[in-house]
């Protein structure tokens, strides 16, 4: 009957290998949608026990063990879209068995193959508006002339030197015509827990999501819903042409729609991006959500390297299949799920996570820290070494622009090791908020969006406060109080380490243990300079009140003002995180 060879396709038509655990049969393969199928075979009583290279033995109903022979595999590729194998049955008393060409693809390219049927497109659309992942198997039963002449055309073309994959591509399609249909399965592509609540937050952050995938327009728009990717009571236009001229059409229909979400199958969005992609882009981008459908590997990594060429974005791509590999490595940031696809997605990308909710937390926590520890070590080591470059500056000019260096040595060695570089170096553990106001407040990601940690501004802010500081510790040393070189350099030196130290005090959002023991340690190490260094320092005068009061008046004169305008700063124009803050204090406070 036909349900039984549809079964028997469903057990033999596929590239599942499988293993023996504990007496019972373990599939394993390259897509979860193959091994779905032959499970849901040896349910109903026909079960895969057995494959090699050259033979797949199936168990039946009544027990009996059937081998049968591999002749050709064809695997699934992305270009075709099906897959198909080439089997020999048993030899039954004394009667060769037959000779089935087995395939199985998307109705889009199986339905022009397969004998002409009423029902397979309706059937087709039933299932995908479900969100079920569809798959249209069919057989042929070929004669031994059939065969023979296939495999003469198919060893013929894999020892061509020139055009090998296409002289065997054709061989195999001579075959692929008028296949009697067998079924049409559907097979559904559950979400993982918490994908909703995960797209709600990264678009309350102001990060655009595009759904790229090859399913059908229908399975892609039930799933596109389910998972609350389309805002509630939000329009959705549907872009599906035949034509440049019809994609036009209907992308000029699409551009008076403002807030619609959009849907292009891959053949409109071939005609969108090869004839107007920058229009095409910014209208897109405009778009709460996009779904592009039907999208091949190829067409998937385009689409993220037109956003990062024409649109200007920083494009996140997350996959968890061999088909997202292309898009994952064009991307700047890539983002792999491991899971029942398999690890290629994982290996490729930048970063690999077992679930999609935790892309979440990588980038509203772990790329917040990331991004604000990033900007602020570089602001710090950037105004490190310009206040010692400015002192320089300052002591030359006062000296006629002598070459004497008034930091040389060991002193030089100190300040870019022993004296600064762990205070520095442990703003990598600060945070500015805790993790919990992160995700409770996405908003606060729409800030670092904008760039504004490390920009020009900050730059110019960061060398002003250098200039500045450099400047009034050298100028007030020298004519305010000492004009003996070596008590100069005592206390010019000391008064930039207890800035550079006291900058970096202030910066500081959240102290931890690390912080104040690095502090402590590079102070404790200056001390110990003192008397390690002797020919650098006049001791004898270090410690005494006067050096004291010098150094104390020097170090605020060059602290107080940057001090006073960042607190101004922080009260008359706070950043959003800061009135955060400030709101839950106050609420703790009243309860």
């Amino acid at each position: 009957s036909m349900l039984k060879r549809l079964i028997e396709a469903l057990a033999l038509c596929h590239n599942v290998n499988v293993t023996m655990e504990g007496g019972q049969e373990e599939y394993q393969a390259s897509s979860p949608d193959e091994v779905a199928l032959v499970k849901y075979a040896r349910t109903t009583g026909l079960v895969l026990t057995d494959r090699s290279t050259t033979t797949m033995v199936l168990r039946q109903p009544s027990g009996t063990r059937v081998e049968y022979h591999i002749l050709y595999l064809f695997p699934f590729s992305s270009d075709t879209k099906r897959m198909g194998v080439i089997v020999k049955e048993p030899q039954v008393g004394g009667v060769d068995g037959r000779i089935l060409f087995l395939m199985k693809g998307a109705d889009s390219v199986m339905a022009p193959i397969v004998e002409f049927s009423d029902w397979l497109e309706e059937e087709c659309g039933n299932l995908a508006r479900k969100g079920l992942r569809t798959l249209v198997m069919a057989m042929k039963v070929l004669s031994k002339e059939e065969y023979g002449a296939f495999s003469h055309r198919y060893e013929a073309a894999k020892r061509t030197v020139v055009d090998r994959d296409a002289s065997m591509r054709a061989a195999v399609e001579d075959l692929e015509c008028n296949l009697e249909l067998l079924g049409l399965t559907g097979v559904e592509d559950k979400l993982q827990e918490q994908v909703s609540s995960t797209l709600a937050t990264l678009r309350n952050a102001g990060v655009r999501v595009w759904m790229l995938t090859g399913d059908k327009v229908e399975t892609a728009t039930c799933i596109a819903t389910s998972s609350n990717l389309f805002a509630r009571n939000a329009p959705v236009v549907h872009i599906t042409a035949n034509s440049k001229e019809q994609a036009e059409e209907q992308f000029q229909r699409f551009q008076k729609k403002a807030g619609a979400c959009l849907v292009i199958d891959g053949r409109s969005l071939s005609f969108c991006t090869d004839n107007f992609p920058r229009q095409f882009l910014e209208v897109a981008m405009r778009c709460p959500s996009v779904v592009c459908c039907r999208c091949a590997p190829t067409q998937k990594a385009l689409i993220v390297r037109l956003l990062k060429g024409y649109a200007n974005k920083r494009c996140a791509a997350i996959g968890d299949g061999g088909n997202d590999v292309a898009m994952i490595q064009a991307a700047d940031t890539g983002i792999g799920i491991e899971g029942k696809e398999g690890r290629q997605a994982s290996l490729a990308a930048d970063f690999s996570i077992t679930k999609f909710k935790h892309v979440s937390r990588l980038m509203l926590w772990h790329g917040r820290n990331s991004y604000t520890r990033t900007a602020r070590l570089s602001q710090f080591v950037i105004h490190r070494g310009l206040i010692i470059s400015i002192i320089q500056v300052v002591f030359s000019a006062i000296f006629y622009f002598n070459t004497i260096a008034i930091y040389s040595g060991w002193l030089v060695v100190g300040y870019s090791t022993l004296y600064t570089m762990f205070p520095v170096f442990s703003l990598v553990f600060d945070e500015d908020v805790d993790v919990e106001t992160a995700f409770m407040y996405p908003e606060l990601y729409k800030e670092l969006q904008k760039g504004r940690r490390l920009c020009t501004r900050t730059f110019l802010e960061w060398t002003l406060k250098s200039i500045y500081q450099g400047g009034s510790i050298m100028l007030l040393s020298i004519y305010l109080f000492d004009n003996s070189f070596l008590r100069i350099i005592s206390i010019t030196f000391t008064s930039l380490v207890l800035t550079e130290l006291l900058m970096v005090a202030l910066e500081v959002q959240n102290w931890q243990c690390l912080m104040v023991a690095a502090q402590l340690l590079s102070l404790a190490f200056y001390v110990m300079s003192f008397f390690l260094l002797p020919t650098y320092f006049d001791v004898g005068f270090i410690f005494t009140g006067q050096f004291c009061i010098k150094v104390t008046v020097i170090t605020l004169v060059s602290c107080l003002p940057v001090t006073i305008g960042k607190w101004l700063q922080r009260r008359c124009s706070p950043p959003a995180y800061v009135k955060i803050a400030r709101s839950r204090n106050d609420s703790d406070l009243d309860f």
